[in-house]
């Protein structure tokens, strides 16, 4: 393993850690896998819901995700199509079920009109059974797309929570990005979702843009806090291969960390907590009651094209690309399915033992409550200290501490979350994704 000092010398900005193994280490499998196989031995009393649409307004300049620009209507409806057959196969492979949460993502599903927004709760509720107005569930939108009658379905479905892609409040920032946003156009989106009464509303802010400056973006911090959003992601700005903005050079010494400190710094001041380097939650926001998702000992249940599903040993998902030839193939392949072979995985990958605890790990670490070492020990019957020498390198380097049984990133460690994920990633893994061919 590379020595952490090596790491963090070449860049804190490696890329997002928010999930393990990443997407680019996913394979063909050799034989597809079964999904009532999958899923035969796992939990399945409370899952986690997740329904993708591939489909936005616009192609943001840094956007990597798996999403096409304005396709046509008759994509949409099979698409539509295809999601339902999908659902109703899963559906059966999965057996006596029942979810704990919701997730509508893409994309931008917002995209869709409000009757195609209602087709995807009625996969939900008809095919799943899922409560939506009983869980936590969440919807994605951009200000574009955040209309009343959109709205209105989202509330009345039971959605309470909706997150809206701002990057910035700052025009020409977000001009370069290629988002032909107005200020006025973002803040009657937010004021639409503010008089539905959404219970919560998250903004997502992007640091890092060019011609953005620290100054700049406290205007957009205290432009996004007026409305007082119970939740606000603050995303480092990554250039990523086959993006828009991919022809242009991106060094780690800019102004990130600076960014990063002065958005933080307010934020806490301002009656947030601090929930991992990206997510800040309200204080205001009271604590959820009785079993909600975890999604260390929960599994996903991921719908449509671009969807990944996690069980405890197996990930799998449709394939995966950036550019627009590349994504519209992979569409295409999806709507053409055979309803029968929506019963099998056939990319993904397989989790080892270590990669199990290693999962565990990378994700309990890099929240700002810490890997519980009791709760390691509980599930893996070993020590993690022991399965992973490397972790008291982070303390040692200040980057960690030990609370009563819990190790967590100090403040220092926090903010290079994207360097210490990654670190802790198996060679196995880096090599699968340094190998991986993007398309």
């Amino acid at each position: 393993m590379i020595s952490l000092a090596h790491s963090l010398r070449e860049s804190p900005y490696v890329s997002y850690a928010y999930s393990y193994p990443h997407k680019t280490a996913y394979r063909p499998f050799e034989v597809p896998v079964r999904l009532e196989d999958a899923w035969a031995t796992e939990d399945k009393k409370s899952l986690f819901l997740y329904l993708h649409v591939p489909f936005c307004e616009m192609r943001c300049g840094f956007c990597n995700l798996f999403t096409t620009a304005n396709p046509n209507e008759n994509i949409i409806v099979a698409y539509l199509d295809a999601l339902k057959r999908q659902a109703s196969e899963v559906r059966r492979a999965l057996g006596d079920v029942s979810f704990a949460r919701l997730a509508i993502g893409g994309g931008t599903p917002t995209f869709l009109s409000a009757p195609e927004l209602a087709c995807l709760f009625d996969i939900a509720e008809n095919i799943f059974d899922c409560k939506v107005d009983l869980i936590p569930a969440s919807c994605e939108t951009s200000p574009l797309t955040a209309d009343e009658a959109r709205l209105r379905v989202l509330r009345e479905r039971g959605i309470d929570r909706v997150s809206i892609g701002v990057q910035s409040f700052v025009e020409a920032e977000v001009r370069v990005i290629g988002r032909s946003q107005k200020t006025m156009i973002v803040e009657q989106a937010i004021e639409r979702i503010r008089m539905l009464g959404f219970p919560v509303l998250n903004l997502d802010l992007m640091y890092g843009l060019p011609g953005q400056t620290v100054d700049s973006w406290h205007v957009s911090l205290q432009s996004a806090l007026r409305f007082e959003p119970e939740e606000i992601y603050l995303y480092p700005l990554y250039v990523r291969p086959l993006t828009g903005m991919s022809q242009q050079a991106k060094e780690w010494d800019d102004i990130r960390l600076a960014c990063y400190r002065e958005g933080r710094a307010l934020l806490l001041n301002s009656d947030y907590e601090q929930i991992s380097m990206r997510m800040f939650r309200s204080r205001r926001v009271a604590k959820p009651d009785g079993a909600v998702y975890c999604c260390q000992d929960d599994g996903m249940v991921g719908l449509g094209c671009g969807a990944r599903s996690y069980t405890r040993k197996l990930h799998y998902s449709s394939e995966y690309a950036v550019a627009a030839k590349g994504v519209q193939g992979i569409i295409e392949s999806f709507i053409k399915t055979t309803t029968h072979s929506f019963n099998f995985a056939e990319y993904g990958f397989w989790l080892s033992k270590d990669e199990e605890r290693r999962r565990f790990v990378v994700k309990s670490l890099l929240r700002a409550d810490g890997l519980e070492l009791d709760a390691y020990q509980a599930r893996f019957r070993r020590s993690a200290i022991e399965d992973f020498p490397q972790l008291v390198e982070l303390t040692s380097e200040g980057l960690a501490v030990f609370d009563s049984e819990t190790l967590k990133l100090s403040v220092a460690g926090l903010e290079l979350s994207d360097a210490i994920g990654p670190w802790l990633y198996s060679s196995h893994v880096h090599d699968l994704m340094k190998n991986y061919e993007l398309r």
